[in-house]
């Protein structure tokens, strides 16, 4: 496994060591040791989420206050999305900032999300399927947002027309006036 250091140092971009041939193909998508060896982290993660969405749906930017907060190991295994990182940790250096790549089944990336960021993604192909692990369990009571298209992340999602959005991320609130942890 390569872990690599994205414009927020402590996002990793992690791409596995994949084996194919004509059969198909063979790789580790989560091997304590090796993320260990890779990252210098050893998260206990609790929970595995699933998601489809068909395209054009953005689900987010979704977080977790403390004492709450979940740190997420994110890859998708069917379709293709753009995935977004932002730093609400006020101490930060790169508090505000955010980070995006292109997660696909074809390129078998994942992104480490540390607690501390809001998370979203946006379906770029007909369907993607999402993965997730998550450090700490989903608390409704500790779950918030903040709007996809505020204009102080100015964020360039890949859109195609309008995204479709779940009622909560359409009411999100601005940066500015999130609750943040």
């Amino acid at each position: 496994m390569k872990a690599t250091p994205t414009a927020i140092p402590d996002v990793l971009l992690l791409e596995p060591k994949v084996f194919g041939d004509a059969r198909g193909f063979f790789f580790e998508s989560y091997n304590r040791q090796a993320f260990k060896a890779a990252t210098g982290l050893d998260p206990a993660f609790v929970q595995d989420n699933h998601s489809k969405s068909v395209k054009g749906v953005l689900r987010g930017l979704h977080y977790q206050l403390p004492p709450k907060a979940q740190g997420k190991l994110v890859r998708v295994v069917q379709g293709e999305v753009f995935d977004v990182a932002v730093d609400l940790r006020r101490s930060s250096s790169t508090f505000g900032r955010w980070v995006g790549e292109i997660l696909s089944a074809e390129n078998k990336k994942q992104l480490w999300i540390p607690p501390g960021f809001a998370h979203g993604f946006l379906t770029l192909s007909d369907t993607a399927e999402f993965l997730y692990k998550t450090t700490d369990y989903y608390s409704p009571e500790h779950e918030r947002a903040i709007r996809w298209d505020d204009p102080a992340l100015a964020i360039p999602w890949p859109l195609d027309g309008e995204p479709i959005l779940a009622a909560k991320d359409a009411a999100a609130p601005f940066f500015d006036r999130a609750e943040l942890p």
